[in-house]
Formats: structure tokens, C-alpha cells, sequence
């Protein structure tokens, strides 16, 4: 294990975990000094582990010491709490802690960040109900001691409610332990940018990316309310403690700028820079743009790992805008890489090994593998098409033996609309063909009485669910058709997980792991394919590799010491992003045509076609994404000085 400075642990794993839960023992949580250099840029400490369960048994284990401790001392415990899908895992563990290890919450005040305004408090996306489903409903915490700010406050009224929700805060004495996330414009609670340091809880108006980062919660962005009710920076600040959680690559960016820039209005993690006891919990993927993870070398002396001795020349050659190469003496020395040069002996020696890696991980058709079993897992009834059309091609034309695994049905990702175009045209066939009309009537009028009473976000009834995830089957074959396989090689798993009818899903359980052992048991595969996207600790892509992993691990420790030949696992990102080249294991080339392929093979999933329901940021339709995602890995490779090649897919072996 490296332990770099006090409070800031650098290796993750359960060793990682106990080093942490040590330095978290106290009140004051891990120190804010530093003992060296490579955290030198780092203005809130920051405790960086591999998995984000671990952020979630020592967030939990703080809270849990909190809780005993000023139960002990006859005083009530405080919390302040979050909403999202970060903090899901810290509430599961402390409810766990409540089931097993007696943790009572009898005497523990609660204060919730913020809530939308207006909002129900009944309502599918109010987080009145998100805190009962995921913590409260679970703990014996008095009704009594809960405080969630309330949406459905008449506006007159706002004022006074908001001054009275300060004043409850400081009634119990403040907040003991304060958990925060942090969104993509650096808001903490809904404190957008613009939020002053002196801020206390009020009605603010949310920004347009906070709102389309909602949009999926809320079934598109007309329906994100335009304000919320927040607790203030000031408020937040003044909590003795302070946890904030990050997960996923696509927060890395802002991470980033809240731990290593500098305090601005424009940024309001920032002002965290300024509490005596903060500490930043992130995973391996939030953590990518530190300094300290990102170019170590330009912090202190690092150990010259062959990655890191990659990803330093590709970075220096990005840097100088030159191809590897021709990277000279002067650029190493520039950009202090000189250790690196002085480990080869010359930059030419060092530009050369760096030249020869990238190399050989360009892996043609030639080079992959022929006639073997494979299993793509494809988290949706598209990730197949959107994420290795090309490979797939490929795998195909060499004879493969190719299983195409839809591990959920995706059925939320279908508008109403196109519901009732099928429910039309069934209607029309029965009516042209003379077949049972009445009950495709009946089912029309079932389906169109509810479309029309829908409220965004409300379940759809059985029916409904069925039309979509058939309209999602049928555009799957059809896209993998386009690639050359047959509706035979499509296997449609439906995970329980995922068939909660909401965006939220349930946990991973135990008959999710069985139905995906079971096909791999079945298919006996020598290679799998596996969605190895890292943005959403909860999202579905991640989930779904959760239970390929348990399927594996469960095989493992049933075969005990006997001999068990398990598939190699190739992991491929989704709609995104793509492994960066310093990090992938093989690049696959595609030509013109392979990505015209491809992109048809898309095109097939009409209804996530135009405009998905689902597109985060981007306003790019999937193969758009996938055409300039293809053609940049490709051009990235042409600027490091590396062969010219039409578009490429990135994968990374397990």
C-alpha cells in the first residue's frame, strides 16, 4: 500500500478501506496537511479508491461512529443528507449496519440538502419520497426528526419557511456531518454557479445543465421543474463536518476544478476549500483529472511503470504537438520528464519502445480470433450495434460462433408516442386481415386511456411495458442482422433488476448473477464481451457488469480448487466514451465501409433514433457519437505519428 500524505490514501482495496476507516476515527475526520509533494495542488483532501462501494462503507462507517458517539454522550446526532445516485450506496450500507450491527437512529436529526420547487411530496421525483424509499423506511428513525425542505410551500410563503428551516438547523446545535455530491457545474445541494458564500437556504433557479442531467429522472427536460428549495453555502459550511462524493469519469473534470482550482462564485465546491474538516471521497474513474493521477510526473518523483511511461509520452507529444517520434531531448527535459529519457538513455529509445507499444495494439481482422464461442453482453437492446459494430463484423466474418446477450429490456427508453403508432398499425392489420379485432381493440383502448391520463415519470401498465420491450427485441434482430447474424444469436435476458418500470433501479440481487450464469454455463463462451462504461456507480451499464462479475466469481468459488476454465472478458465502453488509447488493450481498425455498416446496423433502433429519450449532454444522435467518437480514436493515433486509419474501436482485456 502507498499512504502519500496523511488523509489521502492512493492505493484502493480493502486495505485501502481500513487505512482510511483509521484516518476517519476522529472527529475531525483525515488531517488537512501534506507531507510531500504529489498532493501538492490538492486544496481539499481527497481519498481516491478503485470501487465506489468502498466510498460508501467509509462514508457509512464515519456516520455510524457519529451516531454512537453522541449517543454515548446523551446528545442527538445530525445529519445532513443528500439525494442522488451517489449517496444510495452510503444509505443501503447504513441500513445494513441498522440490520446487523444494531445501528440505532433513534436520536438522530436529519436535514436534507433541497428538494424541487414546486414538488408534491408524493410525487415519483420528489426526494420526500427518494429519502423514505432509500434510508428512512428502513431505520428506526422518529418521523419527527426528519427535515426535508418542502416543495409544495405556497409561494407567498417561502420566505418565512426557508428562514424557519435555518433556524430548526441551529435549534439541535447545526449539523455534525454534512454528505454532499457534487454536479457538473461544481453545485453543492442546488447552489448553481453564481452562488454566494454567504448563501443560506432559499429558492434558486436551476442552470440548464443541472436540468438536463435531470432530464432522465423526469422523462425528458420539459418536465425538470425550473427551481428548487436549497440549503446555502453558508449553511453547508457551517457543518463541523463535511463528506463530499464523486463517482464516475464524467466527473473527473469538475472534481478537478473543485479540489485544484481556485475559489470562485462561479464554482461553489470550491468555497469547501475553506472548511477546517472536508474531506473529497472519489473513485479511480472521479479521479482521473487530479494532477497527482493524471501527470504525477509533474508533481514528484514517480516509479517509471510501463503505462505511466506511456501515457507521460503521449501526453508530452500531445503537449508539443509533435508525433512521438520526434520528441527531442529538449521536450523531455521542458516538461519534466528527464527522469523517463534518463531511464532509457536517450529520447530516441524512449520514443521508440512507446512507438512499438501503441503499435502492437492495433489488432486487425488477422489478429482476432476465429472460430471461437463469444457472448456480447449488451446492457440494452443497442449497446451491441452502438459500441463494437465493427468488431462484431469482423468476429463475424471470422466464423465466430456469436451469442448476442440483451441483458434488459430498455422498455423505459421508448416514447409513448411510438407505443401508439404499433397499437395503431396492430389495429389496421386486424382490420385488413380480418383477424380477432375485438381484443386488439380492447388492448388499444386499455393502452390509449392510460397514455392519455400519463403524468411524466408515472409506471407504465403491463401492456404498455410489453409493446416496448417487443418494439425494443424486434429493432435489436434487425440491427444485428444488418451485421450478418441471425435472430437466432439474440438472446433476451430481462433482468429483474431492471424491471422496476422506473429510471431507478433495484440492486443487483442474486436472480440476476443466476440467469447470466446460467447463459454463460450454457454457451461455455471463450471470450465475452462486457460493457465496462464507469460514469453512473447505479446506471444500468455498471449493473449489468455487476452481475457478469458475481456469474464469475460465484462459478469460481463453486469449482472450489478444481480446474475452471472461464472466458477471457473484453470490455468495450458505451455511447459516451471510449478507452482512451493509452489504456486500451487492442485497437480495431474500421474501414469506410465497416463504419457505414455500423452506423445502419444503429439506424435499426428506430425509437432511439432522432432523439432519444435518454441524451444526456449531447445533443448528437447516437451515430453521430459513434461516427466522431470511431474517426477521433483513428486521428488521435495519425497525430502521435502511428499508422493512418479510416476509424477504430478501443477495448481493454480483463
Amino acid at each position: 500500500m502507498m499512504k502519500s500524505a496523511p488523509g489521502v490514501v492512493t492505493t484502493p482495496g480493502a486495505a485501502a478501506y481500513d487505512e482510511a476507516r483509521d484516518l476517519l476515527s476522529t472527529n475531525r475526520g483525515p488531517s488537512r496537511s501534506h507531507d510531500g509533494d504529489a498532493h501538492a495542488r490538492e486544496r481539499i483532501p481527497t481519498i481516491v479508491v478503485d470501487q465506489h462501494e468502498d466510498i460508501a462503507r467509509l462514508v457509512a462507517s464515519r456516520i455510524a461512529a457519529i451516531v454512537r458517539d453522541r449517543a454515548a454522550s446523551g446528545r442527538p446526532c445530525v445529519l445532513g443528507l443528500a439525494t442522488g445516485s451517489t449517496p444510495i450506496g452510503v444509505y443501503r450500507e447504513l441500513i445494513r449496519m441498522h440490520r446487523e450491527e444494531g445501528l440505532s437512529f433513534r436520536h438522530v436529526v436529519t436535514f436534507n440538502l433541497d428538494e424541487y420547487y414546486p414538488m408534491p411530496p408524493d410525487s415519483v421525483h420528489s426526494y420526500v419520497r427518494y429519502m423514505w424509499e432509500n434510508l428512512f423506511a428502513h431505520i428506526d428513525i422518529d418521523k419527527a426528526n426528519v427535515h426535508i425542505p418542502r416543495g409544495d410551500i405556497p409561494r407567498g410563503e417561502v420566505e418565512g419557511y426557508v428562514r424557519a428551516y435555518e433556524e430548526a438547523i441551529r435549534a439541535v446545535g447545526g449539523i455534525d456531518y454534512q454528505i454532499l455530491g457534487i454536479g457538473k457545474t461544481g453545485h453543492i445541494g442546488f447552489n448553481e454557479p453564481g452562488s454566494g458564500a454567504e448563501s443560506r437556504t432559499r429558492v434558486v433557479t436551476l442552470d440548464m445543465i443541472t436540468r438536463r442531467d435531470a432530464a432522465a429522472d423526469f422523462f425528458g427536460e420539459e418536465n425538470v421543474p425550473r427551481e428548487a428549495l436549497t440549503m446555502g453555502v453558508a449553511t453547508i459550511l457551517a457543518a463541523r463536518e463535511i463528506a463530499i462524493l464523486a463517482t464516475g469519469e464524467h466527473k473527473s473534470a469538475i472534481v478537478r476544478r473543485a479540489v485544484e482550482g481556485d475559489i470562485a462564485v462561479d464554482v461553489a465546491a470550491t468555497f469547501l476549500q475553506r472548511h477546517p474538516s472536508t474531506t473529497f471521497f472519489v473513485d479511480r474513474a472521479a479521479a482521473a483529472d487530479l494532477t497527482r493521477i493524471a501527470t504525477p510526473w509533474l508533481l514528484d518523483e514517480v516509479s517509471w511503470t510501463e503505462d505511466l511511461t506511456i501515457r507521460a509520452v503521449v501526453w508530452l507529444s500531445l503537449k508539443t504537438e509533435k508525433a512521438i517520434l520526434k520528441l527531442t531531448q529538449r521536450d523531455y527535459a521542458e516538461h519534466h520528464l528527464s527522469s523517463l529519457m534518463a531511464k532509457f538513455g536517450s529520447a530516441g529509445e524512449v520514443n521508440g519502445h512507446v512507438f512499438n507499444a501503441l503499435g502492437a495494439k492495433i489488432k486487425g481482422r488477422s489478429k482476432l480470433p476465429e472460430k471461437r464461442r463469444i457472448i456480447c453482453f449488451s446492457p440494452h437492446p443497442d449497446d451491441d450495434v452502438i459500441s463494437m459494430g465493427g468488431i462484431l463484423r469482423k468476429l463475424i466474418l471470422n466464423e465466430n460462433d456469436i451469442t448476442v446477450a440483451y441483458m434488459t429490456s430498455g422498455n423505459i427508453a421508448v416514447f409513448d408516442h411510438d407505443v401508439r403508432r404499433y397499437v395503431d398499425f396492430l389495429v389496421r392489420l386486424a382490420r385488413d386481415r380480418k383477424l380477432d379485432v375485438s381484443a386488439i381493440e380492447a388492448m388499444r383502448d386499455r393502452v390509449y386511456g392510460f397514455l392519455a391520463a400519463k403524468h411524466a415519470g408515472d409506471v407504465d401498465i403491463a401492456e404498455v411495458q410489453d409493446i416496448k420491450r417487443i418494439i425494443r427485441e424486434s429493432e435489436a434482430i434487425s440491427g444485428i442482422e444488418t451485421l450478418g447474424l441471425t435472430s437466432g444469436a439474440a438472446r433476451f435476458l430481462n433482468l429483474p433488476f431492471y424491471q422496476t418500470g422506473k429510471v431507478r433501479k433495484d440492486p443487483i440481487g442474486p436472480a440476476d448473477v443466476a440467469i447470466v450464469r446460467r447463459l454463460i454455463e450454457e454457451q461455455k463462451p471463450d471470450i465475452i464481451f462486457v460493457a465496462g462504461d464507469l460514469s453512473d456507480p447505479h446506471g444500468t451499464h455498471r449493473m449489468c457488469k455487476e452481475a457478469i462479475e458475481g456469474a464469475l466469481a460465484a462459478m469460481r468459488a463453486d469449482a472450489g480448487g478444481a480446474s475452471l476454465s472461464l472466458p477471457d472478458v473484453w470490455l468495450y465502453r458505451g455511447a459516451w466514451q471510449e478507452w482512451p488509447i493509452t489504456e486500451a488493450t487492442w485497437l480495431v481498425p474500421i474501414s469506410q465501409d465497416e463504419l457505414r455498416l455500423k452506423i445502419q446496423a444503429i439506424f435499426k433502433h428506430q425509437s432511439q433514433k432522432d432523439s432519444a429519450p435518454f441524451p444526456g449532454q449531447d445533443d448528437r444522435e447516437f451515430w453521430q457519437r459513434v461516427e466522431a467518437r470511431n474517426k477521433d480514436t483513428a486521428a488521435l493515433l495519425d497525430r502521435l505519428g502511428l499508422a493512418e486509419y479510416f476509424a477504430m474501436e478501443a477495448y481493454v482485456v480483463m
